[in-house]
């Protein structure tokens, strides 16, 4: 520190009225403090009705406001004067707050590691000051493993404290945090259970996902096979459509599914060929032989190509 930089203290005066009962007329006490350098240095307190020096440096000061009449009579008048009067207009407001507490739970864990979990609750902005907090366990009041924290003054008139639970959590075990407050006609009581870590969410998701694909699959497999199986079906069921006649070869009248039926000729003669189509009423049965125009065979077959053309003599 450079010698001749210019050094800088704190000086500071405090005026406080202390009240013992809820009607502020009784057990009144009043404090003009002296501060220096964050140390208090003198004190006036009405309970003694004169000027106290607390350190060296207070001294001249407190046997300077002593000897003065005056002073001491303004000092001594400030407990109905500055204190009972001013708790007149703000302790309405002062006595008959209530705020409730917000409570919540954190766990969190020194040693990533270790079976043992820290569960902090905290009960924040509420007022007045007094505040019961308790750990419950499985229903149970938690004993072990409990620390407390000190009551905060967070400012705006609130109070913020802290209680934390050491413990080693099993599966099914039920934690609660238990507050009990001035503002509340029921405690609050705020639940915490464990949960399963990161990585086993994860296998379970990833079974859950790939069953969903095996459904899927399965179902899109089934259906193919259904539809295959149905395709076959037709190929090599039975024609619905008018019974076909011994003595000639269906008639190429009706299109349907742009399937060909494809007649092939056994005997001399030419045949052409021609588009059929799968009639939608009555029944006939395929490979059926008949006679036409000097033919002296004729079977049906359904060929899956779009009006293809089929030819083949036999003879």
């Amino acid at each position: 520190m450079n010698p001749s930089a210019a050094r800088r203290f704190l000086y500071q005066w405090k005026a406080e009225c202390r009240f013992s009962n809820a009607t502020g007329r009784e057990q009144v006490r009043f404090l003009d403090r002296d501060f220096y350098d964050r140390t208090e240095i003198m004190r006036f307190d009405s309970a003694r009705g004169r000027y106290e020096a607390l350190t060296p440096l207070g001294e001249p000061s407190a046997e300077y406001f002593n000897s003065r009449k005056e002073a001491l009579e303004n000092a001594r008048a400030a407990v109905e004067r500055f204190c009972r009067h001013n708790y007149a207009i703000d302790g309405p407001f002062a006595h008959g707050r209530r705020v409730q507490p917000a409570v919540t739970i954190s766990p969190t864990k020194d040693n990533p590691l270790s079976p043992r979990t820290l569960l902090l609750c905290t009960a924040a902005s509420f007022y007045p000051r007094e505040i019961e907090v308790r750990w419950l366990k499985n229903g149970l009041w938690a004993t072990e493993g409990v620390f407390y924290g000190e009551d905060l003054h967070i400012g705006d008139w609130m109070y913020q404290t802290q209680v934390m639970l050491e413990d080693t959590p099993q599966r099914g075990d039920v934690y609660a945090c238990q507050v009990a407050h001035a503002s509340l006609q029921t405690p609050i009581t705020v639940q915490w259970e464990p949960r399963t870590s990161e990585s086993a969410r994860s296998k379970v998701w990833m079974g859950v996902v790939g069953s969903l694909l095996g459904v899927v699959y399965r179902a899109l497999g089934l259906s193919l096979y259904l539809r295959s199986k149905k395709g076959t079906g037709a190929l090599k069921g039975t024609l619905v459509g008018r019974p076909w006649e011994r003595d000639a070869c269906p008639a190429p009248s009706e299109l349907l599914l742009g399937f060909s039926l494809d007649p092939i000729c056994e005997g001399g003669g030419t045949l052409h060929s021609r588009s059929w189509a799968l009639p939608t009423s009555e029944a006939g049965s395929w490979g059926h032989r008949g006679h036409r125009r000097g033919v002296s065979s004729c079977t049906a077959l359904l060929s899956p190509r779009r009006a293809g053309v089929h030819r083949e003599r036999i003879g």
